[in-house]
């Protein structure tokens, strides 16, 4: 009887074992599982792009991520927040709804939305399409080493300042006045302000210096330019964005030539002529650095860039109804009629 005990014993404590071992067998599934439902969640995460500017979308920058290999609604989804009608007011709560969407990268255009997203996140890296001066406006430490999350392109746009001078004087020799619209809020232009004044004193221009805060200013600005018999004007690419109508419409009244940054307004808003970096361009490589980063590449790491594509663009129907004739010194190094 005993051992018949004994036997029955053995056979409950192995029971006992198999259970426990196939319990144990379960938990392990059950994990595995888990963890493969979990790496399976992460592999389909798809990247969200947050834009955020103060104009439409960047489309030479989507035309980049698609060439890439980044298919919009299945490898890259885009998110798209930009001040509507200039109203730069509105950015700091557009970078911050951007942060609440935990974006994983921002690419950002302009200085006003470069320090929205700045204020907005410390962590989340942020691309810039395109910045004056990103040292001089506290974005990054240095252009080769930035540090923190901000990276990016600058468009060198102060250095620029007395080639377009030269310009308007080489096509309007007798030009002594160039009125010129900036908003001293913004630092990149306070920095061109200064570049340009320097730069007109070696010429023999007088830059009459403009302050546009708001639509109320501007028309202050424009009779102002009038009274002091201007005769040009020149309007910084950030100012055209929440002005451009009512700039259109004055060079159009008072027949002033105009002289942009960007080919885009000589082609539509009725400039003369505009001189600077290819926007595009750096449109373009800012997608090579959202795409460095989404694989794994830290902005503090890669070094700011410059433009290395410079454009001069020339309508020569505006020209034509301005009654001018452009030079063949200022057509022939590298401008483009139109």
């Amino acid at each position: 009887m005993r051992r018949g005990a004994s036997d029955e014993c053995r056979v409950e404590r192995a029971e006992k074992n198999m259970k426990r071992k196939i319990t144990v067998l379960t938990l392990c599934a059950m994990l595995f599982a888990l963890c493969s439902s979990a790496r399976a969640q992460q592999a389909r995460k798809v990247p969200r792009i947050g834009y955020l500017s103060t104009g439409p979308t960047l489309q030479q920058f989507r035309q980049r991520m698609r060439e890439l290999g980044y298919v919009e609604g299945k490898n890259i989804l885009f998110e798209d927040r930009y001040a509507e009608g200039g109203k730069l007011d509105r950015l700091p709560d557009l970078a911050a709804e951007l942060v609440r969407m935990k974006v994983d990268v921002i690419v950002t255009t302009g200085t006003p939305a470069i320090q929205a997203a700045k204020q907005a996140t410390t962590t989340i890296p942020i691309v810039m399409a395109n910045v004056s001066d990103p040292v001089a406006a506290g974005f990054v430490a240095s252009l080769a080493r930035p540090g923190g999350n901000i990276t990016g392109l600058s468009n060198l746009a102060p250095d620029l300042a007395g080639k377009r001078l030269e310009l308007l004087k080489e096509t309007l020799p007798k030009l002594t006045r160039v009125a010129y619209i900036w908003d001293p809020s913004n630092p990149s232009l306070a920095r061109i302000s200064r570049e340009a004044q320097a730069a007109a004193r070696e010429l023999g221009i007088t830059l009459q210096s403009l302050e546009v805060r708001n639509a109320e200013e501007l028309g202050s600005a424009f009779e102002a330019a009038i009274r002091e018999r201007a005769g040009a004007l020149w309007v910084p690419a950030p100012m055209v964005s929440p002005y451009r109508r009512g700039i259109t419409d004055f060079a159009g009244k008072t027949h002033l030539p105009l002289i942009y940054e960007t080919r885009q307004y000589v082609e539509d808003a009725g400039g003369l002529m505009s001189y600077g970096p290819d926007f595009g361009d750096l449109d373009r490589r800012a997608a090579t650095y959202v795409d460095k980063i989404l694989k794994g590449a830290k902005p503090a790491d890669l070094p700011v860039e410059q433009p290395t594509k410079f454009e001069l663009v020339i309508n020569l129907k505006t020209a034509k109804a301005l009654g001018l004739t452009i030079p063949q010194s200022v057509l022939y190094p590298g401008g483009q009629g139109h």
